[in-house]
């Protein structure tokens, strides 16, 4: 329905119809922006949406797909220095808006005006919050230094998590150029299983331009050392060179440093867990692919009702008694045309099963076939097809 208008210049006589401008981007209904930031994710692009609306900024808090992307690991006491008291005087997301937007964030401080009060969270979550070595450096809306914040802060104020992704700049292991390995675990309360992929060395196929992509530093001799043998096994038997010239030795600490790296993740994500009931699957990985923890949802169930057992020498959940298989390769050829020297595959699970859990994962290894991605999934798809060695590690 349209109104009538005076004041047209053109001619003050006439009177001129008038339509009031529409905005139609109001048109579009909440549950497709809310699809539409679900797909983004990203835990920083979605603080620039914040600001945007407000509209924006109340389904904001109601996205279910969250990626936070990790900066930098700082130790604790750093951490404990970045929280300062004004803090707790914010309203919702003021740390994931200081994260995003820095120092530019003065021109902006209006947006304070329709930040709500901040959502509560328990003692225990805040005492652990402040010891995470886990943050996102940015610069501070102050004075220009850096503000570290951890990812249980700067997701405080998302209500309905259900698929949450953490992604650490780098995998924990320091390990030799040229060297693969890969791991994944699954954790309740404590360690369900974690299933390691290791190779002394990977070749790759040959180029357009016919050279030979070799993922190796010096490969020729050092390769060698720790294979155990080359290519010329095959009853899947173990070298007995394998024993003495330190590949067990090497495969020990690949296995021992991967379990490690997967208990001291898990540890750090118990005040996330207990702040977002919602959640469904978690999944914390780095930047390099080296590790994996998964939790689905009735493992972050128990985690709840269990909590884990702390290691009294780190900050690191404690690792039960394992169970372990191994199999070993000297050379192993994939599908397409990959090459892994001394390739190993170590199967974990606690000690502690029940019989019948036992007999079933006897004949059902489809939990190691599956535990990595392509082309690496062909590569633990042929190992366990192999001869299978039985280990047993006490608890730590």
């Amino acid at each position: 329905m349209c109104s009538l208008r005076t004041d047209q210049p053109s001619n003050p006589n006439r009177i001129y119809p008038y339509f009031p401008q529409i905005d139609h981007f109001d048109r579009i209904p909440d549950s497709l922006l809310l699809l539409v930031f679900n797909k983004i994710g990203d835990v920083k692009a979605l603080g620039r949406c914040c600001v945007v609306s407000r509209r924006f900024h109340s389904l904001v808090p109601q996205v279910e797909n969250v990626v936070v992307r990790v900066d930098c690991v700082i130790s604790d006491d750093d951490s404990n220095s970045s929280a300062t008291s004004s803090d707790k005087s914010r309203g919702p997301f003021w740390n994931l808006l200081r994260l995003v937007f820095g120092g530019i964030a003065k021109p902006i401080q209006t947006i304070g005006q329709f930040l709500g009060p901040k959502r509560a969270s328990n003692s225990n979550s805040g005492n652990l919050n402040s010891s995470s070595p886990l943050a996102v450096g940015t610069e501070d809306d102050g004075d220009g230094g850096v503000t570290h914040h951890s990812p249980t802060q700067v997701l405080k104020n998302f209500n309905e998590i259900r698929l949450l992704r953490i992604e650490l700049p780098s995998g924990e292991l320091g390990i030799e150029d040229g060297v693969l390995l890969k791991w994944r675990a699954d954790f309740g309360s404590t360690l369900d299983n974690c299933v390691i992929l290791g190779a002394s060395s990977v070749f790759y196929p040959k180029s357009q331009d016919g050279a030979v992509a070799d993922a190796t530093c010096g490969a020729g001799g050092g390769g060698n050392n720790n294979n155990g043998g080359s290519g010329g096994d095959d009853n899947g038997s173990i070298p007995d060179s394998f024993y003495t010239n330190g590949g067990l030795k090497l495969r020990v600490v690949w296995t021992i440093s991967s379990l490690i790296a997967a208990s001291a993740r898990h540890y750090l994500l118990q005040p996330i867990i207990s702040e977002h009931k919602t959640l469904d699957n978690l999944v914390l990985t780095d930047a390099d692919g080296q590790g994996v923890l998964y939790m689905n949802r009735d493992q972050l169930e128990e985690l709840r009702v269990k909590p884990l057992s702390a290691s009294s020498a780190s900050k690191r959940t404690l690792v039960p008694a394992l169970n372990m298989r191994l199999w070993y390769a000297p050379h192993l050829e994939l599908p397409d045309g990959v090459v892994l020297k001394g390739a190993t595959l170590v199967a974990i699970r606690p000690s502690e099963m029940s019989s019948t859990t036992a007999k079933k994962e006897g004949s059902d290894l489809s939990w190691v076939s599956t535990a990595f991605e392509e082309p690496y999934r062909s590569a633990a798809t042929m190992l366990i097809k192999r001869r299978t060695y039985c280990l047993e590690m006490n608890s730590f």
